[in-house]
């Protein structure tokens, strides 16, 4: 089936988001954790989360338009400071549910059955039922012209992680901590590593190394 960009804008508004969220395959599912100056907890999954550099530490997603009240983005813009809580295989439905629209001062964890935890220090609350979390600082935003989306950059400042999980080279098994993957818009899955590989050279073949 091929569908050509006249097709493409034919298409009903539903089938057509689906349709183009399911071209990247799998994304990380991750709940972004936030607080507002009134000190509402909010609670939202996304699967832009994407990595931009190791040193320093930055981490980048991809927001909806701030066209209408986007509690997540303004809670960022606000307070300066969110946690990003990994999605695994035992909360991936309340993780789901986050995606609900709820009103402000409703916080998701309370309404989804997850557990905010704090670390001092930091101002936003992590998922106290995630494996793998982190703390970000807010270092930049940009509105992207194409679409209106919001590009936000954040820099890590704490990680949170199950220490029998990280191998000696720095390597996180994700797949350990049965991290979830998404597909589309609602479809949840759990890995299967084929291997890890050895850093390719054009003189060699990579060697599988785990």
């Amino acid at each position: 089936m091929q569908f050509k960009r006249e097709k493409l804008a034919q298409l009903e508004d539903r089938y057509r988001a689906k349709l183009i969220n399911s071209l990247s395959g799998f994304k990380s599912a991750n709940l972004i954790g936030t607080k507002d100056a009134k000190g509402n907890l909010n609670l939202a999954i996304v699967s832009s989360v994407f990595h931009i550099g190791a040193n320093p530490p930055l981490v980048g997603m991809i927001m909806r338009p701030h066209t209408v009240t986007r509690d997540t983005l303004e809670n960022i813009l606000e307070l300066g400071e969110y946690t990003i809580n990994q999605v695994n295989a035992d909360i991936w439905k309340e993780a789901h549910q986050t995606s609900a629209r709820y009103a402000q001062e409703i916080s998701e964890f309370a309404e989804v059955g997850l557990t905010p935890e704090w670390l001092d220090g930091v101002k936003a609350p992590f998922v106290a039922e995630s494996r793998l979390k982190y703390s970000l600082l807010l270092r930049e935003s940009q509105t992207l012209e194409i679409n209106g989306t919001v590009l936000v950059i954040g820099e890590i400042n704490n990680v949170l992680v199950e220490e029998d999980v990280i191998a000696s080279d720095g390597y996180i098994d994700v797949e350990a901590l049965e991290t979830v993957a998404v597909s589309g818009l609602d479809s949840y899955h759990v890995t299967n590593r084929l291997g890890r590989l050895s850093y390719a050279k054009p003189e060699k073949k990579s060697d599988v190394i785990d």
